[in-house]
């Protein structure tokens, strides 16, 4: 369960808009894979030097597109990555947001969700920042199919999909989570993040 959450933190914790430059092939997924089974293992050991562990875009993102789907939250599909560098990160999904709605609708006017449904291409930029273990997203902008939308959008969005059997509540898009695995930081720089442990 422990590697799983590693798992999807590290891939969705960075997001993104466009294809990755190189095509994504299942290799580098497992690249991606065996990278993460590092991570784990270096959790259960002390250091007294940092530990970096480099991913690069299109690790994640074919790690994202042929590995993720079990860990995926149903309504979520189609992830994909951008690193800008300098902690920026871009997302994509395809969100059906119809479940999304149906699970947290008040219902009435004022309710962002009550003018959008089906299943839209839902963009996030924003800059990760991470330290002493824990991290934040400080939201940019959001978008549904190219459209500007409204903070509180995405934080219904968030909060939706990250609702567990061990979170029923979930969480919120400005909570500060704490990084699983013995995690320090990641730094994100132009196609790539480090995880140092």
């Amino acid at each position: 369960m422990l590697r799983a959450r590693t798992v999807l933190l590290i891939s969705v914790i960075v997001s993104a808009t466009a294809v990755a430059a190189m095509p994504l092939t299942s290799e580098l997924a497992e690249s991606f894979e065996k990278k993460i089974v590092a991570v784990q293992a270096n959790a259960a050991t002390r250091a007294k030097a940092p530990r970096p562990t480099p991913f690069n875009e299109d690790e994640t993102n074919s790690y994202l597109k042929y590995k993720s789907g079990p860990l995926l939250p149903t309504g979520l599909t189609e992830p994909v990555l951008i690193l800008h560098g300098d902690g920026r990160v871009t997302g994509r999904a395809v969100v059906d947001l119809d479940v999304v709605r149906q699970k947290q609708s008040r219902g009435g006017w004022f309710e962002p969700t009550s003018y959008l449904t089906g299943k839209l291409p839902v963009s996030a930029v924003g800059r990760i920042v991470t330290a002493e273990g824990k991290g934040r997203f400080e939201l940019e902008h959001a978008d549904v199919s190219g459209l500007p939308v409204p903070k509180s959008l995405l934080a219904q969005m968030v909060n939706y999909f990250t609702r567990t059997a061990d979170n029923p509540g979930g969480s919120s898009i400005d909570d500060t989570f704490e990084l699983p695995a013995e995690i320090r930081r990641i730094d994100v720089t132009s196609g790539r993040f480090t995880v140092v442990q």
